[in-house]
């Protein structure tokens, strides 16, 4: 009975692994638990940032008060098991998957975690890419998520460029 057992444990450890080949890009929404204090969102960063270097995963997360708005990429195992996590965070609620597909490589491969924010400096985009002057990411459909966040990302690359040749000058 025991060999039994243990040959089950070992076929269950091989199934855990099954598809850890397998790249998922996750999009997701959900809305911020307002008892959060803005140290909360700091923390939720930092811990994202840590966790998703340990396990490979890449992505993009956008925040302003009311919402968050998150793409990750990383093995499928990885991406099913951090769902899990999400959804039952009690720091955010109303979560929806926007998308969830196989993908052939990374598209936010250089950053375990990018922090972005949905501000009036880019209230521009909003509009460009919503059907509302007010940022909510549950009124946009993928792709206008998607060009949303990759537009932030460049914004936010430009401007850490001219800030760093600012310092060198």
């Amino acid at each position: 009975m025991e060999l039994k057992l243990n040959e089950l444990s070992d076929k269950n450890n091989l199934n855990s692994h099954h598809g850890e080949h397998i790249i998922l890009r996750l999009t997701y929404v959900s809305r911020y638990n307002t008892e959060n204090s803005n140290i909360e969102v700091a923390r939720i960063l930092e811990q994202a940032q840590r966790n998703n270097e340990r396990n490979g995963i890449t992505g993009a997360l956008v925040i302003n008060e009311n919402y968050f708005l998150q793409v990750i990429e990383g093995a499928r195992p990885v991406i099913n098991n951090l769902l899990k996590k999400l959804i039952e965070d009690k720091r955010h609620f109303s979560l929806q998957i926007i998308e969830c597909r196989e993908i052939e490589e990374r598209y936010w491969n250089k950053w375990s975690m990018k922090y972005l924010t949905a501000n009036d400096q880019n209230k521009e985009y909003v509009m460009k890419y919503s059907a509302s002057n007010e940022f909510n990411p549950y009124l946009m459909s993928t792709s206008q998520i998607t060009m949303f966040i990759d537009k932030l990302s460049k914004l936010q690359e430009r401007q850490e460029k001219r800030e760093s040749k600012m310092k060198k000058s």
